[in-house]
């Protein structure tokens, strides 16, 4: 059977990973999509569960009025700051328009606990709309 990934991406991909070429193909070819509500000063669900080298795609839903996400790269624990959510596109703030979804896509590379928060100001408790990603290894 002929792999659908390239050889030498394959192969890079193993390198980054740390897994085997099976797994690693499981890995590029699906991605775990979870549906989020972003609603008056909450995030639903607010803490979120992966397992590493899960390809995440989070389906962002204002319900309300306009909202924004952003979430660190890098776990809270992490002294040396390095990446460990891999963006599919800039990590910028994703602005969510009301009743409209947005979708972030990334690799969760290296265990950790990871925030995200609002980041357009939506009221008055905007600073208390935070959760966290959880990677488990």
């Amino acid at each position: 059977m002929k792999s659908l990934i390239p050889i030498p991406l394959l192969i890079a991909l193993c390198l980054v990973t740390g897994g085997s070429p099976q797994a690693t193909a499981a890995r590029v070819e699906g991605a775990q999509v979870i549906d989020v509500t972003a609603r008056k000063y909450e995030f639903n669900p607010s803490s979120i569960r992966v397992k590493q080298g899960t390809k995440v795609q989070l389906k962002i839903t204002a319900t309300d009025h306009v909202h924004g996400f952003i979430i660190d790269d890098t776990p809270e624990t992490d002294t040396k700051g390095s990446p460990g959510l891999i963006f599919a596109s800039t990590r910028d703030c994703t602005r969510i328009e009301e009743g409209k979804t947005e979708t972030v896509e990334f690799v969760a590379q290296k265990p950790g606990t990871y925030r995200f928060r609002c980041c357009v100001h939506c009221g008055w408790h905007h600073r208390a709309m935070k959760g966290q990603l959880i990677v488990e290894p």
